[in-house]
């Protein structure tokens, strides 16, 4: 069953459709999203963001995109969405355990695991992804869907509702930041 029937049976409220959506795209969304949020559980929790949110607007899915595509721009917006709630809130427990609100130690970042990355190349993945998460959000989202995802750079620009300048140049300055933070993290 092609894409557009099953949203056209979504729309009309089959079940079943979903089911089928959830099943075909779940790979793609979790990895997408633990390419930026980096962490399985917060991806896990993520991807069921943006199938609730398919769910819940697939009426103003027009079809001017592909469905993938739309897919895409869900589950990089609710992934920097969830970075940015979490900034937050470690911003907040800071504040909070330096006036002595909250006397809980502040918990590190998880060790990072990507279904993607064979055992043998688990370290130098990490740093790598330690270093994808220094970028900028725009830079990350177009960094990780071409590279990780394997995107063109017509399709990342479709996803993150740009021009594919935009994404050359975020590109550019991605790598160029990359190559900085890396060439630091190895010197």
């Amino acid at each position: 069953m092609s894409d557009q029937e099953l949203i056209k049976q979504l729309k009309e409220g089959n079940e079943s459709a979903f089911k089928i959506i959830v099943e075909k795209w779940q790979d793609m969304v979790f990895n997408t999203c633990m390419g930026l949020v980096q962490d399985a559980n917060d991806a896990e929790d993520v991807a069921q963001e943006v199938f609730i949110q398919v769910y819940e607007s697939v009426e103003q899915f027009k079809g001017e995109s592909k469905f993938s595509t739309w897919l895409y721009r869900i589950a990089v917006t609710k992934s920097l969405d969830h970075l940015r709630k979490k900034k937050r809130k470690k911003r907040f427990a800071f504040l909070q355990s330096l006036f002595g609100v909250n006397e809980e130690e502040v918990i590190q970042d998880p060790e990072f695991h990507h279904p993607g990355v064979k055992l043998e190349n688990k370290e130098q993945a990490a740093v790598l992804f330690k270093a994808i998460s220094k970028l900028p959000d725009n830079q990350k989202a177009a960094f990780t869907l071409h590279k990780l995802e394997g995107l063109s750079y017509q399709e990342v620009a479709e996803a993150l509702s740009t021009t594919v300048s935009s994404v050359e140049s975020l590109m550019h300055r991605a790598k160029g930041n990359l190559r900085k933070i890396l060439t630091d993290y190895y010197q």
